[in-house]
């Protein structure tokens, strides 16, 4: 697309892509993929965050599989009102604008789980990488309920996203707690792969 990936940390480059694209993208897998991991974590009735939604069907995939209350949020104005419009419809599905480093209009404990479908590597590549990457997992930390779930589907190494949020959840997470039950708390690791494709379809 003739960009650099340091742009995918800037609102504007969003701004002007969702506003060339009509159709759906999923990044790295969609929603059939990943189900089985979904279902296992996360129980239908639960209240799900997805951040840094985009145009995805990823949402909507969640909701014809029986999830009653998804949430997602962007950054794009565009797009979220693109989503608003199409959805517009299915109470399930709500689309809001927000930055995941701010998402104060929640309540803190708001949501059993939050999914991050490659924000968090947005953030890394944009400019004040680490800390805009720490606000984001505060955020995160914030409005997950105790004993929450953050499954994060990432491009980078296994190794260097779980020792990011290691040590965010160790030194920065506002509730004090032991190694032991931080990492239990937040941290998976499972190998999917990634669909090279990136298809639409």
């Amino acid at each position: 697309m003739g960009t650099t990936t340091q742009a995918y940390g800037e609102p504007s480059y969003w701004d002007n892509r969702y506003s060339q694209e009509s159709g759906p993208f999923d990044w790295y897998q969609k929603y059939p993929s990943l189900a089985p991991l979904l279902r296992l974590y996360i129980p239908r009735h639960h209240r799900i965050l997805v951040v840094g939604c985009g145009n995805s069907a990823f949402s909507e995939g969640m909701v014809d599989d029986g999830y009653g209350d998804v949430v997602s949020i962007d950054i794009s104005s565009v797009v979220i009102e693109a989503m608003q419009k199409k959805y517009c419809n299915r109470s399930q599905l709500k689309y809001i604008k927000m930055d995941v480093r701010d998402m104060s209009t929640f309540h803190t404990g708001s949501f059993d789980a939050v999914i991050d479908k490659g924000t968090l590597d947005s953030l890394l590549c944009g400019n004040n990488s680490r800390e805009n990457a720490i606000t984001m997992l505060e955020e995160v930390g914030r409005v997950l309920k105790d004993k929450g779930v953050y499954i994060l589907i990432t491009y980078g190494s296994s190794n260097f996203s779980s020792t990011f949020v290691e040590r965010f959840m160790l030194v920065d997470n506002k509730t004090p707690c032991d190694r032991e039950t931080c990492v239990r708390r937040m941290l998976w690791t499972f190998d999917l792969g990634v669909d090279e494709s990136r298809s639409t379809g």
